[in-house]
């Protein structure tokens, strides 16, 4: 930050770098699609709406279901409100705007990397510490 808070920062970064994995999960959703293909089947069997009649990008908004929605934004929710106490919400469920979760965190001896939320993916998480410093 402008004024050099280290608090401010180092929540600044691991928003940021949240963002980019966002980021880059939403470009490969974009892309597979168009490599693999489509899913078989039913995305809403009551109203008969294959994988296949969703097209990609924006044009999809208007064609999933409003419970397909709601169940993307339920998931979301729960994306967050899992997050180990370092995001937005803690494990009461309140919410944090001002990331004074993330920085009690930090002053609590929290030894975790920006970005590090608890778990490691599966074959893309390392311990080697040069591979480290070149992946996000």
């Amino acid at each position: 930050s402008k004024d050099g808070n280290v608090e401010t920062f180092k929540r600044r970064r691991a928003t940021e770098i949240k963002h980019g994995r966002i980021s880059m999960l939403a470009t490969m959703g974009y892309i597979t699609p168009e490599v693999t293909g489509k899913f078989p089947g039913y995305l809403s069997p009551s109203t008969e709406l294959k994988f296949a009649d969703i097209p990609n990008g924006l044009a999809a908004i208007s064609k999933v279901p409003a419970a397909g929605w709601a169940q993307i934004i339920a998931y979301a929710f729960f994306v967050e409100f899992s997050s180990n106490n370092f995001g937005w919400v803690d494990t009461g469920g309140n919410f944090d705007f001002s990331g004074k979760l993330v920085n009690a965190a930090n002053k609590q001896g929290d030894s975790r990397a920006p970005g590090d939320v608890g778990w490691k993916p599966p074959l893309l998480a390392t311990d080697d510490a040069e591979l480290k410093k070149k992946r996000l």
